[in-house]
């Protein structure tokens, strides 16, 4: 996404903190920041930029940003996340809701979706069996390639709980994002506090 927010250095380091990787296998990438699909080559290096709510941000030898699924960790030689909380069985919960938007991370800011302030507005309605979860949700930048992988990230995580029937995600733009949304742990994660 391209924004006004700090350009940030390597998180996580590749494994052992030994530089680039070389792809295992083939695997399935988004290109950031238009978010177009791409498939990186098996032995194709990277190095691991980020490594936050199950996705991995890598950058390849030629300057590439692009973040690979968790699904697809293995190529990188690395475990897949434990799956979530998200299938666990109970009643519906709204703060589940909330621990679910907190896994959704920005592949460029090392901040999820809820501390940059890109949540505007979630809210369950009661159907007859269930509840339907409606975000609205923005990008740090207009025209941000992002936004529809990001969306889908936000939907496929709540549909997963329990009680949720349907899941409504948008994209808004008013209010335009800007800083000030943030909370002060984002502030203080990329040192503005």
């Amino acid at each position: 996404m391209a924004s006004n927010l700090p350009v940030v250095q390597v998180i996580e380091t590749s494994p052992q903190g030994g530089g680039p990787i070389a792809l295992a296998r083939d695997c399935e990438a988004t290109r950031i920041p238009s978010g177009a699909p791409a498939r990186l080559a098996a032995g194709t290096r990277v190095e691991i930029a980020q490594s936050l709510g199950g996705q991995f941000t890598v950058t390849t030898d030629d300057g590439g940003l692009f973040r690979i699924a968790g699904k697809d960790a293995d190529a990188l030689g690395q475990q897949p996340a434990a799956a979530a909380a998200a299938t666990a069985e109970g009643p519906f919960d709204e703060q589940r809701v909330w621990e679910q938007l907190k896994t959704v991370f920005d592949p460029e800011i090392p901040v999820n979706l809820v501390d940059l302030g890109l949540i505007y507005r979630c809210e369950a309605v009661p159907l007859p069996e269930g509840h339907r979860v409606e975000v609205d949700m923005s990008m740090t930048a207009p025209g941000c390639g992002m936004g529809d992988v990001l969306r889908e990230d936000v939907r496929r995580k709540i549909q997963g709980l329990p009680g949720v029937r349907e899941v409504r995600v948008e994209v808004v733009w008013d209010p335009p994002w800007d800083p000030s949304r943030m909370s002060d742990a984002a502030r203080l994660q990329l040192g503005w506090m």
